[in-house]
């Protein structure tokens, strides 16, 4: 707030004084009084203006500076009400009640959507669980009554079990630190888990798979583990190269500080120029607009996302129409989540 603005914010008292000055210079024209004395009464009108617009503007001028140095330092804005002290001038202190009530509605319209975002997810959670019922039902039914037929049902209805539980991760991935169990997991326990929930997938598309190494001691909790490694492996299979026999090769390797999971395929690839943002929510690249390789852009994001709230690292590299490399790193001893 500049010293000039504000001086013409208050433009119009300074002609009201000035109109009280010419008056009473006026007036004291009538009677016999001095140059002197009137020229004393002249400056005083105008000092006890000048020093009181400036105790005003000054005082302000400190109280609207703290508020937005408070402001740039705040990552919740709104609590800026809570954060600033009493001010010694009315508009301050009206502007302060002002602020207290918008917090004060605010907090409750946040407090009212938590509620009933939290409700959906409950429902999308039991919804999943519930649809988890028939799906596995109906694969009951297709293993006692094995057809071609019932042998493309099956395939479909592993990519609709495959869907709700990305539904049901996603629909969790906000609140990872009330559903974990940390605790030592062989990562070979792991990628056999892996493995075995998509052998189907792995026998018909004759993927050749390389398994090594992976006899290592990780803390982490395998239940969303095992979710990361499974949209690596989708994201292989879907995007392997039509004309080419599709190879994954699954190993790690112990470091002093952590451990890596590397997954490598000889796949597709991606461009270079969209590396950078392959963990974007919603970013499919041109691989994702391929036909029949639709993608949703979600799969990898909630990748990143799980591993960001485990405490795990993530890295891609991936060259177009040679391979891609994913690296999943475990910190040893880390038990911390960010949030």
């Amino acid at each position: 707030m500049k010293f000039k603005s504000y001086l013409k914010d208050n433009i119009i008292t300074l002609f009201l004084i000035i109109f009280v000055i010419i008056t009473i210079e006026i007036l004291l024209m009538i009677y016999d009084i001095s140059i002197l004395l009137r020229i004393y009464i002249l400056i005083s009108i105008l000092l006890a203006y000048i020093i009181g617009i400036s105790i005003s503007y000054y005082k302000r001028k400190k109280y609207y500076k703290r508020i937005f140095n408070i402001l740039d330092e705040l990552d919740k804005k709104y609590l800026i009400s809570e954060m600033v002290g009493n001010p010694e001038f009315l508009d301050g202190k009206i502007l302060k009640e002002i602020l207290k009530e918008t917090s004060k509605s605010m907090t409750e319209h946040v407090n009212e959507f938590k509620f009933l975002t939290e409700d959906y997810k409950e429902y999308i959670e039991l919804w999943i669980h519930e649809v988890k019922i028939p799906i596995a039902t109906s694969k009951m039914i297709i293993e006692n009554n094995k057809n071609k037929v019932t042998k493309s049902i099956d395939e479909e209805l592993d990519k609709i079990d495959d869907y709700t539980e990305q539904a049901l991760f996603y629909a969790r991935s906000n609140a990872v630190e009330k559903d974990y169990i940390i605790k030592r997991t062989n990562l070979e326990k792991i990628v056999n888990n892996v493995i075995l929930k998509n052998k189907n997938e792995f026998i018909q598309g004759k993927v050749q798979l390389n398994i090594h190494d992976v006899d290592i001691e990780v803390e982490t909790d395998s239940k969303w583990v095992i979710f990361i490694l499974n949209q690596i492996i989708h994201n292989s299979i879907k995007y392997k190269k039509d004309n080419e026999n599709l190879e994954i090769e699954i190993y790690s390797k112990k470091q002093k500080d952590n451990s890596i999971l590397y997954i490598k395929d000889n796949g597709i690839g991606i461009k270079k120029g969209e590396l950078s943002r392959v963990f974007e929510k919603g970013f499919t690249g041109s691989n994702g607009r391929i036909l029949n390789k639709k993608s949703t852009g979600i799969g990898l994001y909630l990748c990143k996302k799980l591993c960001d709230k485990l405490g795990l690292g993530i890295e891609l590299s991936s060259e177009e129409n040679v391979g891609t490399q994913v690296k999943i790193i475990f910190p040893q001893n880390s038990f911390n989540l960010t949030n």
